[in-house]
């Protein structure tokens, strides 16, 4: 068997989806994309077809170290975005030739079904305890929501006390059984962290998330020491090695490697097992598609330490289409009461309707993230 052609479609709201085709018919998706860079990525993936193309698809760590490897310049979120969709394309690939799911090739589940979350509130949160509380109502039993909008980098403490309400108001309309995750996005600089990280303290989140930007993981020792929960971080960094050295530094709880930035489901496996070893959680970055999801259950499937994942139905970037629209069988990813069983078809376990593929991709996109600004017109992060 021989890779013969590498499809790319770029389809609403702001996915790149990825097909690998044979000379026997078989055939593998992914999802290889950086939110905001679809073009981008696209463009690094048919760059790698050069390796690609007549070789043996079943040869998948041999293809990967010859993508990672065979240029000088290596890792960073295009070329590990593009090798990712194109890992993900050649597990599924191999799991339908051999008529099995994905986690049966990592090993075998150590679950069944995986505890998921949702997200409420949008990029600048609002009316958190409606939003919360209507996810509780469908079924969730954790939700994330973002702690505050822009943030100087030495701002007033009034600002800190808008993002405690509306913890406040979310934990009080759920009660304390329900998880809060409150993504911090970068926004926050370490001056403010310090003291955001502490009065949120008392509404016990499940984890913190980006408390600083990746630039600056080594100040975690300084700003989150002794704080009584955990924090999390990882949707930034694209390699094991990375991860290495945010791992030896002790001060992370739980990592959250995203399947289509982070070199895939081989790379999110070293990954995850690296994380075993220092005693960290696993909870995959996944705020993608159909594919980026199932690759991300598939990892999850196997990794014991593997406790929650993201997923995106609803969020608020999903205009036009949604996660379930492009599947054959939407119950492929049904949730039920907060968690989603783990995918049994052959491959990534589930079925992507290429004609509605290709209709969604005369439509395309140019999903850019917005550009925020601070009172005195200076970038601020979003």
């Amino acid at each position: 068997m021989k890779i013969t052609r590498l499809k790319t479609w770029q389809v609403p709201p702001r996915w790149l989806f990825l097909k690998i085709e044979t000379d026997e018919g078989v055939f593998g998706w992914g999802e290889p994309v950086i939110e905001g860079r679809a073009a981008t990525v696209e463009a690094a993936v048919h760059e790698f077809a050069d390796m690609l193309v007549g070789e043996d698809p079943h040869r998948i760590e041999h293809l990967w170290n010859r993508m990672y490897r065979g240029g000088f310049y290596r890792g960073g979120p295009i070329l590990m975005s593009a090798i990712a969709g194109i890992d993900q394309a050649l597990w599924d690939l191999k799991g339908r030739d051999l008529g099995v799911p994905v986690h049966q090739l990592l090993g075998g589940a150590c679950r069944e079904r995986m505890w998921m979350y949702a997200w409420t509130g949008g990029d600048r949160p609002s009316e958190v305890g409606k939003g919360a509380q209507a996810l509780v109502d469908q079924g969730f039993t954790a939700f994330k929501m973002n702690g505050t909008a822009e943030m100087a980098i030495v701002d007033s403490h009034g600002r800190i006390d808008e993002a405690v309400a509306r913890v406040a108001e979310a934990r009080q309309a759920v009660g304390p059984e329900v998880g809060i995750a409150i993504d911090f996005h970068g926004r926050v600089h370490r001056p403010m962290a310090k003291a955001l990280l502490r009065e949120l303290e008392a509404f016990h989140p499940m984890f913190v998330e980006e408390p600083v930007l990746p630039e600056h993981l080594p100040s975690l020792k300084q700003i989150a020491g002794g704080l009584g929960y955990p924090i999390a971080t990882g949707e930034r960094l694209f390699t094991r090695y990375q991860f290495r050295d945010l791992l030896a530094d002790g001060m992370v709880d739980i990592v959250q490697p995203d399947i289509s930035h982070c070199g895939g489901i081989s790379e999110a496996m070293r990954i995850a097992s690296l994380a075993s070893c220092h005693d960290v959680a696993l909870a995959p970055h996944c705020p993608l598609g159909p594919l980026a999801l199932a690759a991300s259950l598939q990892v999850d499937a196997v990794n014991h330490n593997a406790f929650i994942q993201e997923q995106s139905m609803g969020i608020h970037y999903n205009q036009d289409n949604d996660v379930l629209d492009y599947l054959v069988d939407k119950s492929a990813l049904a949730i039920e009461d907060g968690y989603c069983r783990i995918p049994q078809g052959p491959g990534l376990g589930v079925e992507i309707d290429e004609a509605f593929v290709e209709e969604r991709a005369k439509v395309g996109h140019r999903w850019r993230n917005p550009l925020w600004s601070h009172a005195d017109g200076s970038v601020a992060e979003w």
